[in-house]
């Protein structure tokens, strides 16, 4: 099978382009650096099955950076038979070097030039066959937003599959000199392309003189935040609501009639334990998918970056930068992929430092937990209110960890932030669909595996030893809560939520579905019953809690495997449980001497 690799600079579109050729699961996000791993798929291109292998973007092949280094040795190491390098047509005199290094190595490319709508409106204008001439490789102008070009991608990329050329022993030799290879990308410039003398005022000028002023940039982007919870909370709570119903209609209707005769032990663990558990976890998948459709508009519309642009100078005086920001807000989705993201800095103590906060980042496994309990014990008017505020904790805990470890000299580092700000765009309902409906999978995925053995697990530990109460304090599960209380009690968190909280350590996810099977309601039942057994106080206690204390055991992994260091993650495990404490406990008794003032 013939393979071909997709490389280009940060911010051209790779995975944009990545997936409408595959519908694989790359992430589609709009700020340089983004992707960061090796995603690959099988597509036919002039009738032939290829595998499509979609490469971190890179700014040149001489970089030190784990992402560059990772493309080196891909393209030393594995064999190829054609480049697509894309290139931003709006930049091309920033990004011709790049396939132009790659041309002189030897390897057979196909130049994309990618976002073709915008060039246009820039008044740019592309001679396709002179660029071609002059790079010595085929040239087709495309719009991998919109599918712009694709059909005449698809032949030239066959062409270039098929072609005698298509050879790459020439790869081993040594690269050109780059001023060589940056003069010839000049001459390029100013014979195939023509920009004009001074580019048409955009729109994008006038929001950013606004949106990235110096006094209002930060506020209104937090602004910005609460209205994409407001949205979600508006929107999503029917959905919710109707979803719920159907499960219970599933219970009542199917379930229930089907198990009736089966052994009472048998009937608690299926219907009770895993079919309850899951039920509620799943009712809140309307909520986390309308999450990621605003996130995808809010990130792919250019906005994330600017707001990393605002907060590099905050960031600089914690040790950090504005990428350190943008892995944060990745975050926001999974921090895993967060983690990963941070091959993008050269620094390894920066490094360090960004990969000791980003667990801090209020993820969706959290989120999910939160929305249950938010609605449990708060009103619609102040649920948005109360989820900002804990997306803003996750901020100042990651802050507050920054400053406190910059000094040290294991997180140090001088490298300066360098970001490049892409024009304001309007994601087309193509790419929100794929960025939630990925999210929802990945969160259905882990449903049926590790929420499905968590929900088992934890009904075992409340119906065990035989003859016990259910979750009752001689069941094991009671017993652990019970050995815990003397450090979480102070916290009002009391032997049933310590379980739910112990189980979260394996994945967040778990958290409600244990909560189902300690409780033994399920559905509104248990939301109502939350609301009446426990105080507001109580409730946010433990939601601060859980959105400090340690992460999840894949969190754990990549950090593990990120920093290749036990010290440093185990440092990453034990920090975090003791701030949760800490804070809680803080919250808890303030809030609680306060109220009974």
């Amino acid at each position: 099978m013939k393979r071909i690799a997709l490389l280009g600079m940060p911010n051209t579109g790779k995975s944009t382009l990545f997936n409408r050729l595959s519908g694989a699961s790359a992430r589609v996000g709009n700020w340089p650096g983004v992707t960061v791993d090796l995603f690959t798929a099988k597509i036919i291109v002039g009738g032939d099955m290829v595998e499509l292998v979609d490469l971190p973007g890179i700014y040149d092949l001489h970089g030190y950076a784990d992402d560059e280094k990772l493309v080196r040795h891909f393209l030393e190491a594995q064999q190829l038979d054609l480049l697509a390098v894309l290139v931003n047509a709006a930049q091309l005199d920033r990004q011709l070097v790049l396939p132009l290094q790659l041309k002189q190595l030897g390897f057979p490319i196909v130049l994309l030039v990618n976002m073709i709508d915008e060039a246009k409106k820039l008044g740019i204008a592309i001679d396709a066959p002179s660029l071609a001439a002059g790079m010595g490789a085929r040239v087709v102008k495309v719009s991998a937003k919109y599918g712009d070009g694709h059909k005449d991608m698809m032949l030239a990329l066959a062409q270039a599959l098929t072609a005698p050329e298509a050879n790459v022993e020439k790869a081993p030799q040594r690269l050109a000199e780059d001023d060589v290879v940056e003069r010839q990308a000049a001459d390029l410039m100013r014979s195939s392309v023509h920009v004009p003398a001074r580019l048409p005022a955009q729109f994008s000028d006038q929001l950013d003189r606004v949106l990235m002023n110096q006094w209002l940039g930060l506020p209104l982007f937090f602004l910005a935040m609460y209205g994409v919870f407001s949205g979600v909370f508006t929107l999503g709570a029917p959905l919710q609501g109707w979803l719920g119903d159907a499960f219970g209609l599933v219970k009542m209707g199917v379930l229930e009639p089907l198990l009736s005769g089966a052994p009472p032990l048998v009937y608690g663990l299926l219907v009770e334990g895993i079919f309850d558990g899951v039920a509620t976890v799943a009712s809140f998948v309307p909520l986390i998918v309308l999450f990621f459709f605003f996130m995808a508009i809010v990130e792919d519309s250019g906005y994330l970056s600017r707001a990393a642009y605002l907060m590099d100078a905050l960031m600089a005086r914690m040790g950090l930068d504005g990428r350190s920001f943008v892995m944060l807000l990745m975050g926001f989705g999974c921090n895993v992929p967060a983690l990963m993201g941070t091959r993008v800095m050269r620094s390894r103590p920066l490094r360090l430092l960004s990969m000791l906060v980003i667990p801090f980042s209020l993820c969706s496994a959290r989120l999910q937990v939160f929305l249950f309990i938010i609605a449990a014990l708060f009103t619609a008017r102040q649920a948005p209110l109360v989820l900002t505020s804990l997306y803003i904790m996750s901020f100042v805990i990651a802050f507050l960890t920054a400053l406190l470890f910059k000094g040290k000299r294991q997180f140090r580092s001088e490298e300066p932030f360098v970001i490049e700000l892409p024009p304001y765009r309007l994601p087309t309902l193509r790419q929100v669909w794929v960025r939630g409906w990925l999210e929802a999978r990945h969160f259905l995925v882990r449903a049926s595996k590790i929420i499905v053995a968590g929900v088992v697990l934890v009904w075992l530990l409340t119906h065990l030893p035989a003859g016990v109460a259910p979750a009752g304090p001689d069941s094991y599960a009671g017993l652990i809560g019970r050995f815990m209380q003397p450090i979480l009690g102070p916290l009002g968190i009391d032997e049933k939520l310590t379980i739910a909280l112990i189980f979260g350590f394996v994945a967040k996810e778990i958290v409600i579905g244990a909560l189902v099977v300690i409780y033994g309601l399920e559905g509104d039942a248990l939301t109502q019953h939350i609301g009446h057994s426990m105080s507001w106080i109580q409730g946010y206690s433990f939601m601060l809690f859980t959105l400090i204390y340690t992460p999840c055991l894949s969190t754990i992994a990549t950090l593990r495997s990120e920093s290749k260091s036990l010290r440093f993650t185990m440092f990453a495990l034990a920090w975090p449980l003791f701030l949760a404490w800490l804070v809680s406990f803080a919250f808890y008794q303030v809030a609680s001497r306060l109220v009974t003032l």
